[in-house]
């Protein structure tokens, strides 16, 4: 009769389980810690040299909206123009700063999605 080998874990590998189950558990704690400081923060996006400002939070809710009185004069069109350019930067600056805070928390890990 041969002997069982069990689920083919050997000890080294339930470590490995141990230390990932570790890893995954600070992860999800870091990301709770994540989420409360991006709805804290506030990033800008401009257009028009500052002519229109546009805040969102880290979560890209939007906060405010900006605009100079020399911003009117341009007209509609390219008021909606700068609006639009402003929300996009903010955009773009929220969403790398998203990235790179779950860089940071990972660790390098690679995750599908992140």
């Amino acid at each position: 009769m041969t002997q069982g080998q069990g689920f083919g874990f050997g000890l080294g590998k339930m470590k490995e389980l141990t230390e990932a189950f570790k890893k995954a558990q600070q992860i999800q704690e870091g990301a709770k810690q994540l989420q409360e400081d991006l709805e804290q923060m506030e990033i800008v996006g401009e257009s028009g040299g500052g002519l229109v400002k546009v805040i969102l939070s880290g979560n890209q809710e939007p906060r405010s909206v900006t605009i100079a009185p020399e911003a009117l004069i341009e007209g509609a069109d390219v008021l909606s123009d700068l609006v639009t350019t402003a929300m996009k930067d903010a955009y773009e600056k929220s969403t790398a700063t998203m990235r790179d805070r779950m860089e940071e928390l990972t660790g390098g890990l690679s995750l599908p999605g992140l």
